[in-house]
Parts: structure tokens; C-alpha cells; sequence
């Protein structure tokens, strides 16, 4: 818990303006906000928190001067970059409602939330974007009159476009301190803060309402179950569109006063960890199978005789994890062993990470595949996994070093009930969980039943002692044409446990059988590859006769885990990695299960007619 900060108010009756003007008096000199501005451990511009809210405020009257008027959406499409996080704070201040797009966003995606919205205003990052989001100027079932553009070429030529940097240096001169705080005072816990557009696994992104209490209470109770350092550090590189990024990245740090590092490129999140050591740090659970298939690559090149240091290591880490799960004080021999190991094999191996300084590494968004968990624990890094929704503004509940169980999501947080219904979907109450979807008229749709629950669409169920264990999505669960349920993220996690395996989709809704296509890990598949003497790219190593015996090796080890309704029948492997870009994964790194199956739609049918 944060202990050094004062509250302005009661959690439930405070908005985020109300916290970044605590943070400016308590806290101004302290560092609130840095991007990279060049090469090496100096290339960071940093702003405090003194300085964050006067830029905020120059900003908010910059875009009051462009016509942007109280309680309109206007829409962000940006990467992580320091225009786009004061650019929300200057709206919120504005008592206008920031939201930002998927940059990964195709053209009928941003038509429908641009209609859906009735935004007049967007603000887009430069030529890329601007490309998907002229032709709506012109469109008459859309709203939109003018285009913000933070990297302005001559590719915009002259109409209704204007650079950023002309409205900030508008903003600076019409800044009116009154004006400012008359503006911000207005607005009510009540009031809407954001609404963020679902990724669209399946149909038309939707719209959920959140509310400045729905997020600063949920902050409240997060804060309460973790406890890290003053002012910490946070690396911030997932899309502002993800209801996790907004809280980890923006409210939490605001409401913590903490101290936000932009990683403008996700693919360079490995090498700035490397570079700060930070205290914490958050990954969905592809994010944390790609980090430990890095690391697993390196350690499979040290020498035997280190390897097996670090292996032997790991088994003393995990007994170490096993006890503090079961809630028991470690031997002292146990004790004295992991403090050993850790000083003298696990920290160092960390250190080359960035990973030395940890004090709590979660993760959420989707079930993390077990043996991701332990390959984790097995270096000294106990992954809190958490679970929650957009509609519940992030985290309903959460693993915390004091209270956990590994392959769980943990308890409900403060505030938040959970409860199972029949047939085994997990339900939802509390002050956290959001106000509904935004209907193309403005209004709201309650997202609860008469008596505040809301039905998640997990499935999932609570054990003795109230941690939630997450089965799968309810519209994503496989019913086999013999009437058998099975959950394709248990399968498909299974398949994943081998080292070769970056990525499987299963498949089998309506079938007697099921199949999946495989995908090689682009990481360790090369490395295996160059220990058994095997060159090629990753689709040639997907043809080579000894990885794919090693594969079907690796199936029949899933299938041995499995029963007989989740057992793979047959499979395809690939030499092509998933990715947000190609369209297979959400800019939040989960299946796009239709577009996967309509991809490989040939493949899939041609498994049935053998």
C-alpha cells in the first residue's frame, strides 16, 4: 500500500484532476512522466509532476480554443507517447472524455467507433494514421470535423487538419489559470472518464462507459493488496486502448504519484528493462511466454555445467514459492538454501534481464499457461496472475505475495463480489464494475442485472478458501457434437508446454474429434534447431523431418495429460508467428479466434475429410 501520499477526499467521491493536483503540491519536483529522446541509459526527457500539470493545463486550453466542448468524446490514435498521455489528462481537465483507438485498427473499425462516438475531433499520431481517418471527414454518417496530427507531413496538405504542435503553442498563450481550475472543479466522481472499445474478438467493438469512481476505486483496492516503493517506476508499452494499460499506465501512476517510462515501441520493452531494473512490472500472459522463450533460449547456450547450476537452482526457487503458496514459513535449511541460490545464481541471471529489483510481477488478460508459471517461479519471480474486464475497470481479483495460489487469479479485491452461476459463468458486483455500453445515441446501457451483477462470459469456479480458477471464455468454449465441453485455452495451454511450440489455436465446435494448428516458437525452435545441427528459417524448420518428429513428440506428451475429449486428433504445423499486425491476435495479444479459423479455414475442413 502507498502509504506516503494524502488523500484529497474519499476514494469514491474524487477525480483524477483532484489527484494531479495533490501530485503538483505534495509531490511537484518528483519525476511523473519520461520518454526516450535518444540512445544509452541518458537519452530520456523527463517531466515532474509540477511540470506535467502546467503542460495539462496549457493543453486543455488549446483544446478548448480547437471547439472541443464538455462531455464530447474525442478520439486518440497514438502510440505511447508523451503527446497522448497529457493529451487525455487535458481533455479529463477539460471535462471532455479521451478514448483512444487500437492503432492496429482497421478502416471499418475506426468508421464504426468514429459514427458509433460521434466524435468531432480525433487526434492521430501522423501518415500512417491519417491514411485510415481522411476519408471520414467526408463521410455524412460521421461527426468528425477535424483531424489533430502530432507528425504532420505534406502528405495532410491544407484543409480541416492542424498540428499539434500549433495547438499546444496556442494553448500556451491563451492559458487562463482560472478558467483552468473552474473547469476541472466541475466534474463528479459520477462523471464519465474514458470509454474504451472492446478489441472485437467477435463483432463491433463495444463501448464501456467508465466512470472516475469506477477507476479510482478499483486503484484504491489495488493498492491496498500490493505493496511496492514510493514513487515506483512503471514501464509502460501496451496500447492505451487496453483497459490494463489506461489503469497501469495513466490512473495508478496518477493516483500513486509513481513515475511512468513510455516505451513507444512494445519491441523494445525487453532491452528497457534491461537498461531501468524496475520494481515492478506487468505482462499478458504472451508477453511473459515470449520473455521466458528468450531467456530459455540463453540458458540452453551456457555451458552444461552452468545450466545445470541454474536448473538445480530453480528446483530450490519453486519449493522456496510452494511453501509461501501454502501459506507456511519456509525450513530453515529451505531458507537458507534459496537465499544461496538467489544471491549467488538466480540474481546475477536476472540482473542481465533487468529483472533483479522485482518486487511484483503480475499479469492478466487471459489463463497463463501453467508451465509458464513455473518456469517463472523456478527463477525467483512469482507471477501474481489477476483477472478482470473492461467492464470492471481491470482487476476483480488478483494474487498478492501475502495470498497466493500459482495457476489461480486469485481473490476478490476490496469492494468486489464474485460468485459462480449454474452453469459455471463467473458474476460480478461492486462499485468498481462500469456504468454499461455507450449506445450510438449517447446514452447508456446498464451492462448489470436488477440486483448490480454483471455476467462476465468467463467460466470459471471458486475453491474452499475463495481463489478463482479460470476455465475459459464462455462463447470460446469447443461443445463436440457427442455434447462435451472443452476449453480450448486448457488445450491449447497443454501444447504450449513444449518448448517448440510458440502458439496453437485448437478446434473441434461440433465435431467428434479435435485438431489445432501449431505455430513454432520463434525463439526456441532456431535455438533447438542449432543444437541438433538444423539450419533454415522458421518455415523450413516447420518442414524439417526432425522438428516435426520432435513435434509429433510433443502432441502425443500433451495428449498423455489430457482426456480423451481434449486429446489432439490431428494438427498442422506452421513456420509463420501470430501477431496483431498479420490479424490473428487482438492488440492485446489473445486468439482472434475467427479470423484464425476463416484464415485456415481449408486446413481445418480438410481435417474432417480424411
Amino acid at each position: 500500500m502507498t502509504t506516503i501520499l494524502r488523500m484529497p477526499g474519499e476514494p469514491g467521491e474524487l477525480t483524477l484532476p483532484a489527484l494531479l493536483l495533490r501530485n503538483a503540491e505534495d509531490h511537484g519536483p518528483l519525476p511523473a512522466l519520461s520518454w526516450r529522446t535518444g540512445d544509452g541509459p541518458g537519452g530520456w526527457h523527463t517531466l515532474s509532476w509540477a511540470e506535467v500539470r502546467h503542460r495539462v493545463a496549457e493543453l486543455a486550453a488549446g483544446y478548448r480554443a480547437l471547439g472541443v466542448r464538455r462531455g464530447e468524446i474525442v478520439l486518440l490514435m497514438m502510440g505511447n507517447r508523451p503527446e497522448h498521455w497529457l493529451s487525455d489528462l487535458a481533455l479529463v481537465h477539460l471535462g471532455a472524455i479521451p478514448v483512444t483507438v487500437y492503432g492496429t485498427a482497421a478502416p471499418v473499425q475506426i468508421a464504426h467507433i468514429v459514427r458509433h462516438s460521434r466524435a468531432r475531433f480525433a487526434v492521430l499520431e501522423g501518415a500512417r494514421e491519417f491514411g485510415r481517418w481522411q476519408p471520414l471527414l467526408d463521410d455524412a454518417s460521421a461527426r468528425l470535423e477535424k483531424l489533430v496530427l502530432v507528425e504532420r507531413d505534406e502528405a495532410s496538405g491544407s484543409g480541416p487538419y492542424e498540428s499539434y504542435a500549433s495547438l499546444a503553442a496556442r494553448g500556451a498563450e491563451l492559458y487562463d489559470p482560472e478558467e483552468f481550475e473552474a473547469a476541472w472543479r466541475r466534474a463528479d466522481a459520477a462523471d464519465t472518464l474514458t470509454v474504451v472499445y472492446t478489441s472485437g474478438t467477435t463483432g463491433d467493438p463495444k463501448g464501456v462507459v467508465v466512470s472516475h469512481r469506477n477507476v479510482l476505486l478499483n486503484a484504491t483496492a489495488l493498492d491496498a493488496a500490493v505493496e511496492l516503493p514510493d514513487h515506483v517506476e512503471h514501464l509502460c508499452y501496451l496500447p492505451f486502448a487496453h483497459i490494463a494499460e489506461r489503469m497501469l499506465g495513466l490512473y495508478l501512476p496518477v493516483f500513486r504519484a509513481s513515475h511512468v517510462y513510455l516505451c513507444a515501441d512494445p519491441a523494445t520493452v525487453a532491452a528497457t528493462a534491461r537498461e531501468l531494473h524496475p520494481a515492478q512490472f506487468f505482462g499478458v500472459p504472451r508477453v511473459w511466454e515470449k520473455l521466458a522463450a528468450a531467456v530459455r533460449a540463453a540458458l540452453a547456450r551456457l555451458p552444461e555445467e552452468r545450466r545445470a547450476a541454474v536448473e538445480a537452482a530453480g528446483r530450490t526457487a519453486r519449493a522456496h514459492a510452494a511453501c509461501q503458496e501454502r501459506g507456511e514459513r519456509p525450513s530453515e535449511a529451505l531458507a537458507a538454501t534459496y537465499a544461496q541460490v538467489k544471491a549467488e545464481v538466480l540474481d546475477p541471471l536476472l540482473a542481465s534481464a533487468g529483472f533483479d529489483r522485482l518486487v511484483w510481477t503480475a499479469s492478466a488478460s487471459a489463463p497463463m499457461p501453467p508451465d509458464v508459471v513455473r518456469f517463472w517461479a523456478g527463477l525467483g519471480i512469482v507471477i501474481m496472475d489477476a483477472w478482470g474486464l473492461t467492464e470492471t475497470a481491470g482487476v476483480s481479483t488478483a494474487n498478492s505475495p501475502g495470498a497466493f495460489r500459482l495457476g489461480s487469479v486469485g481473490r476478490p479485491i476490496d469492494g468486489v463480489e464474485v460468485r459462480t452461476a449454474e452453469d459455471g459463468e463467473i458474476e460480478v458486483r461492486g462499485r468498481t464494475v462500469c456504468d454499461g455500453y455507450l449506445r450510438a445515441d449517447g446514452s447508456v446501457e446498464p451492462a448489470t442485472d436488477g440486483d448490480g451483477w454483471f455476467a462476465t462470459g468467463d467460466i470459471g469456479r471458486l475453491d474452499e478458501d475463495g481463489f478463482l480458477w479460470l476455465t475459459d471464455r464462455k462463447k470460446e468454449m469447443i461443445v463436440t457434437s457427442t455434447g462435451k465441453n472443452v476449453s480450448p485455452a486448457l488445450v491449447e495451454n497443454t501444447l504450449k508446454e513444449h518448448p517448440l511450440i510458440g502458439q496453437a489455436l485448437a478446434y473441434g465446435d461440433g465435431h467428434s474429434y479435435l485438431v489445432a494448428l501449431l505455430v513454432l516458437d520463434t525463439e526456441l525452435a532456431p535455438a533447438w534447431a542449432a543444437r541438433h545441427g538444423i539450419e533454415g528459417t522458421l518455415e523450413e524448420l516447420a518442414g524439417h523431418p526432425a522438428v516435426r518428429e520432435e513435434v509429433e513428440r510433443a502432441v502425443a506428451a500433451a495428449n498423455a495429460r489430457l482426456n480423451r475429449t481434449e486429446q489432439v486428433k490431428r494438427y498442422f504445423l506452421l513456420g509463420e508467428e501470430w501477431c496483431p499486425e498479420t490479424g490473428e491476435l487482438t492488440p492485446s495479444l489473445k486468439l482472434r479466434r475467427r479470423v484464425i479459423h476463416e484464415k485456415y479455414r481449408q486446413i481445418l475442413q480438410g481435417f474432417y475429410a480424411m
